[in-house]
This record gives C-alpha cells, structure tokens and sequence, in this order.
C-alpha cells in the first residue's frame, strides 16, 4: 500500500449540500475537487436513494456550481454558477431535469447566494451585496455589457465591521431579491427580478412561509448593528412584490442570521447577548399568529452546530437541527411548539451538510476511514452500530467518491481515548505511522509493556475556535494522515473551551484561554509520550487560529517541545481587537473587557509577552488576506523572535485568507501542509534531514507540480 502525501490533496474529491427531491427518491449534492494548483472543480451529481446506482455528474465542469435546489413539482433543478463568468460571481441557473441545458436567469453585479424556491414553484427568493450606486443604476437587475467595477482609491471606511473573509465590504449591502421563473425564462436579462429590501443594512436568510409571505433578517438593531448580535426578522407580503408591506414581527440574538420558515412559524438562531461568545447557541421557534417564540433546545445541554442549517421537515411540524456532540454531530428533531424535548435522531461522523426530505435524511460526511460522502438515513430499518440513527433508521451509503485512491493507500484507524487533567476528563485521539498500527492489528499477543521495535516522534494538534470541536475526520483528515503517514504519532483533543461537552465545559476558558487550555493539552501529550513506542525527546506542536494562539503561548511557557509550527494565530489581543472582523467580539465575550478596561490584563494574556522567553524552533504560517486573525499580529510575534535569536520563519501565503487548510488555493493547501512536515523533520532524529532553514528553498515541496486527475469514475454529465 502506498502512503499518503500532502500532494495527494489534488485527488481528493468531498460532497457538500445534499439537498432530497420531493419525492425522496433522489438526492443532488455539490462535489469539489482540486482542479489544477489554483482552483476547484465544483459540480452537481445526483444519487438514487434507494442504492441502486452510482451518483451521476448533472451539471457541465465549467465555473464553480453551489447550492442544488429542487424545485417544489421536482422537474427543476436551481443552483448557482460561476460558469461563463470572468468576475467569478455567482449566477442563478435553471436546469430542466427532464432533458434539456441549464440556463442562466441572473446577471446581477452581487452575485446570488441564499436560494429558496417559493411553495407553488414560481419564483426563487434569493440574496446579493451591492453599493448603493448598483441599486441607483439597476445593476443589482442586470449587470450592463461594458460594466467595470472600479477599485475605491482611496477606500474610506465609516463601519465598525469593514471587511470579513478575504474582502473589504466597500459599501455593499446584503439584500432580498426575488425572481419569477417564468419571466426570467422568457426575457431579457433582469426581467422578472424584484427587489424586497432596500438601505444601507445588511439582510440575510429568505425563507418562504408560504406563497405569499416571505421571511428575512435584516441587521438593523441599536446605533451600532456591527457592534451588536441583534437582528430583526421580517415578514413580508410576497404577493404584492417588492412593494409588498414588510413588518418586523421578531427580533433575536445570534451569530448568524439562519431561518426556516413552516406557515407562520420561524426557526431562528438564539444566543444569551451577554458574554455571547461563551455561550451556546439555542434554536428558537418564533410563531406569529401568536406573537411568542420558544426555545425547543432547552433540554438538551449542546449548542447548534455549523453543519446544517435549522430546517422544518415535510410534515412541518417537526424542526430539525444538528450539534457537536462529544467528538462526533448529532442531528436532533423536537416539535415545533418545544411541548417536548428534542429527539437525537443521528450520531455519527464530522457532518458538513444535511437536509430532511420525504421518507429519507441525506447527509454528507467524513469518517476516519474516508473524507466524505453521501449518506441517507431510512426510517423503520435497524442499520446497528454507534453511525446509526437512533430510531432504528438504516444508514445506507450512496457514494464512495474516493474509493479508487482509498483503495491504494493505507489509512489507519484512530485511537479513541480518554484521559485525566486537573481539570477533569478530556477525549481525544491518537493516529499512530501505517506500518505500527499494521503490526499492531498482526499481533494480538502485544501488551501495555510489551517493547515495540522502534519508536515514533510524536505530533500534538490544537483546533481553532476555540469554541470548536475536532472529531476523527472532517477538513483534518488530510493532515493527519499524512503527518502519520510520514513517521509520526499523532495526538488531537477536544481541551476545556470546546463544544460538544456542555456550556459549563465550553465556558471553563473564561478569561484564561491559556493555561486553561494548557493543562488539558499537555495532560493528553505526556499521556500518549510517555508510551513505549513515542520518542518522549521528539514531541511537535501546531494549530490554527485559536490552535495558533495555544501553539505560541505555550513555547513562551514551557521548552518541552522540539519545534513548533504556529498557523494563522492571534498573537496580540490588542492588535487583533483593532484588525479583526467582527471576531473582536470573543475578546468582550471571552475576556469580558476591552482594550481600553484592562491594557496590562490583556498584554499579559497575548503570547508577544512572552515571546522573548521562546527558545523552541517555531515555523509562523499566515494568510495575506486573513481578515479574521490579520497578519500584523503574526508579523509582531516572528519579529520578537528572530529578536531574541530564536530559530524561525515567517511564510505568507498570497490570495489567501483565514479558510486556507479548508479551502485555499490547493497548490498552497499542499505547500502548508509539506511546510509543517518539513519543519518537525529537520529537528527529528527519526528523520534524515537538515533543518528546514538550511535547505534550499524548493527542497521537499511539491506544490506546483503535475496534480492528479482526481476521480473520473462518475457518469458524464447529462446536462
């Protein structure tokens, strides 16, 4: 068998967005795979659920294809497209699925995102970001032929919340738009689309309650709507069009401005404004014949998960949801009145998207032993097994998207564990080189003190958030298993601060995102080194974002690790409160204070205070244009370094932002993650090579180089 590479990113295809037709016979998903050094190639397949043939590629490879929607009578396929577009905005697509092509119905300036089909099929609510100057000259209708969008020069900036993602907002807006099919079709370009929302405030989430009403937020609350979790959500009267009446009928705190609507009742995101950054987030159903919401996740202690938006099932009477739940995602359900708690419908796998169709639930996710595919979950069949839904539904697999590469490389099994801090029990994982865990499976007779006949050097991971949750796959599982792949024993945890464990586990950081998470981390690293086959002399440390800031802070407290890599981190508190998104917000959250409340406080937490006591190697990767943890902070903590002597180096990467281990250019995905292995090598002695700052530069890299052709077994499009 041959061992993975970091280069072996390029063959690696995963399914986002499942999305069930009507009738619960067919699901469409987005499949994504590298396509080249610089782009992806994002396609639509669809699946029978029934089993009985592979997923079909529907939509031509030509642009990046998003959110597959069917329509309601389930003879249309809408989705949104780069295809045919220099600026890579995101268009709206029609594709009749009993033969014919896709056509394009949009061409705004803002591109199309957030699409929802109306109950009776005529239309499609959707949302775009555009400059006040688009609305005047009706470029949010349609964009004119000989249209450039100029660069501001210079760019003046009167919002608290200026930029987010790898973009500066630059005037633009987010709003509600809706488009009649049938015109569309029929027309000319921004025929048929109206708008619903007009302002210089931001609007999210069309969600239709039937054919006539239609629900969005909007961000419009207090003197600052940047400055606060607030938001609105409005009911509109959808047959009058865009000069329909819309009433503000709620108003909530959240993160995010997720709705779904059932009638006259709205499914909305919920978090405690106080401290919110620490708090977990609730799902609450607001109704508006009677002008009360409920909080139908106040029996469960899990706060609402990123990896499926709230949704109503077909009865719409049920709301369904999903959390991390210790080290794995649950799908839960609870009625839509909260007259009982919810329901934990699924457990199993790093979930990143599902949906609730008739008679079946599709979800896409990654398991240790591959790193994504579709799945659906049957009613009234006993699948077995942790990975099965928990009223005796059947798991059944419809896609293995990698199974040719899978099937040439060897994949270990991760180690479930459990062990002791100060603080209490933490799970975690260890991941240990190909050849030990095969010889291990060989040898039933081995024992806690047998003598294994080498030793490993040993990798400890650290998550971002830091209010996340690792699981045994999920965007990891290419890291990992190349870092074990390449002679190393691998360790990652879910530390005080994570989700998945409980609001009490989730606070236990408060003020103290350091030392707190320190003595689980290091209670989990000397447990797995002080195994008989870990080299206890060659233990590493990385992690991104937050995992940047524990990785930083804890070479300036302790020499125990042989090198370290520190990736897209916070390294000043003050510095990232100034340069954030609206991440400053963990700092009042976490912190409870400010900058200006308690200065020293807040130095004293940052990892430059103590960077002049660093005396371990550490290799400081950032992005560009990482506008969640900007670079300046990083550019401080590596020039402290090299101040002191300390070995180091700074590698930016160009084009990039905060997604770059998830999304990035995929020549740079791989670079990074070579980079990483190449640093811990040079400081190995179960490796045969020079420091990382010795070698010439290109030495060891392979990005740039002939990528795969990833996988081709799939049906040609019928589009």
């Amino acid at each position: 068998m041959d061992r993975i590479q970091a280069s072996d990113y390029h063959e690696v295809a995963k399914p986002s967005d499942p999305r069930v037709a009507p009738d619960g016979d067919r699901v469409a998903f987005v499949r994504t795979v590298p396509d080249g050094d610089d782009e992806y190639e994002a396609t639509v397949y669809v699946a029978p659920t029934d089993g009985s043939a592979e997923p079909r590629r529907l939509t031509l490879a030509e642009g990046s294809d998003a959110e597959p929607r069917f329509s309601p009578s389930g003879d249309r396929l809408a989705f949104t497209s780069t295809r045919g577009k220099d600026d890579d905005t995101q268009q709206l697509w029609v594709l009749p699925l009993d033969g014919g092509e896709a056509e394009r119905v949009t061409d705004v300036v803002g591109g199309v995102s957030s699409i929802e089909w109306s109950p009776d099929g005529s239309r499609i609510a959707f949302v775009q970001s555009v400059t006040a100057d688009d609305r005047e000259e009706g470029r949010d209708f349609a964009v004119p032929e000989e249209y450039e969008a100029d660069e501001p020069d210079p760019r003046v900036i009167d919002r608290t919340v200026f930029r987010s993602g790898r973009q500066y907002f630059d005037g633009k807006r987010s709003h509600v738009y809706v488009l009649d099919v049938d015109a569309a079709t029929d027309g000319s370009d921004g025929d048929g689309i109206e708008r619903f929302t007009d302002g210089d405030v931001d609007h999210a989430a069309p969600t239709w309650g039937n054919e006539t009403t239609l629900f969005y937020a909007a961000k419009d609350l207090g003197e600052d709507p940047d400055d606060n979790y607030r938001f609105s959500i409005y009911a509109h009267d959808a047959a009058a069009g865009g000069a329909g009446e819309a009433e503000r009928v709620h108003e909530t705190t959240g993160f995010g401005m997720a709705l779904s609507a059932s009638g006259d009742r709205v499914a909305c995101l919920h978090t405690d404004p106080e401290q919110a950054s620490i708090k977990p987030t609730d799902l609450h159903v607001y109704d508006r014949s009677t002008d009360e919401a409920v909080d139908v996740t106040a029996g469960i202690d899990r706060g609402l998960g990123y990896e499926a938006a709230p949704q109503w099932g077909p009865d719409g009477e049920r709301v369904y949801f999903s959390t991390p739940d210790e080290g794995a995602t649950a799908l839960w359900s609870a009625p839509g009145d909260a007259s009982e708690p919810p329901e934990r419908e699924y457990r199993g796998g790093s979930v990143n998207g599902a949906h609730v169709g008739e008679g079946v639930v599709a979800i896409t996710k990654s398991e240790w032993d591959h790193p994504g595919d579709l799945f659906v979950l049957v009613p009234g069949r006993d699948g077995g097994g942790t990975a099965a839904g928990a009223d005796g539904s059947e798991e059944r697999r419809l896609s293995s998207l990698n199974a040719d590469y899978l099937d040439d490389v060897a994949v270990p099994e991760p180690e479930p564990i459990e062990f002791e801090s100060e603080q209490g029990p933490v799970e975690g994982w260890v991941l240990t080189p190909p050849e030990f865990s095969e010889a291990r499976s060989a040898s039933e007779e081995r024992t806690e003190s047998a003598k294994p006949d080498e030793t490993y050097p040993m990798v400890a991971e650290v998550h971002g958030g830091p209010h996340a949750m690792w699981t045994t796959s999920g965007t990891m599982w290419h890291e990992f298993q190349t870092l074990a792949a390449r002679g190393y024993v691998v360790f990652w945890s879910n530390p005080r601060g994570s989700t998945g464990f409980g609001e009490e586990y989730m606070s236990a950081i408060e003020r103290d995102w350091g030392n707190v998470t320190l003595t689980d981390v290091m209670a989990g690293v000397e447990a797995v080194a002080g195994r008989d086959y870990v080299d206890e002399d060659s233990v590493f440390l990385t992690g991104g974002s937050f995992g940047g800031y524990m990785t930083s802070w804890t070479v300036g407290r302790t020499d125990y690790f042989r090198a370290a890599v520190s990736q897209r981190g916070v390294y000043d508190f003050t510095g990232f409160y100034g340069s954030t998104d609206g991440a400053y917000k963990l700092v009042e959250g976490d912190y409870d204070t400010t900058p200006w409340e308690e200065p020293e406080f807040l130095w004293e937490q940052s990892p430059v205070a103590h960077a002049h006591e660093v005396d371990t190697p550490t290799l400081v990767l950032h992005s560009d244009q990482d506008f969640r943890t900007p670079a300046n902070t990083a550019d401080l903590f590596h020039r402290i370094l090299r101040k002191q002597g300390t070995e180091t180096r700074l590698v930016r990467y160009p084009r990039e932002g905060h997604e770059l281990s998830r999304s990035g250019e995929p020549a740079h995905v791989v670079d990074r993650i070579e980079r990483i292995a190449r640093w811990f090598d040079g400081y190995s002695e179960h490796h045969d090579a020079e420091r990382a700052l010795d070698r010439p530069e290109d030495d060891g890299l392979s990005a740039g180089e002939e990528s795969g052709d990833g996988d081709e077994s799939a049906d040609d499009a019928t589009e």
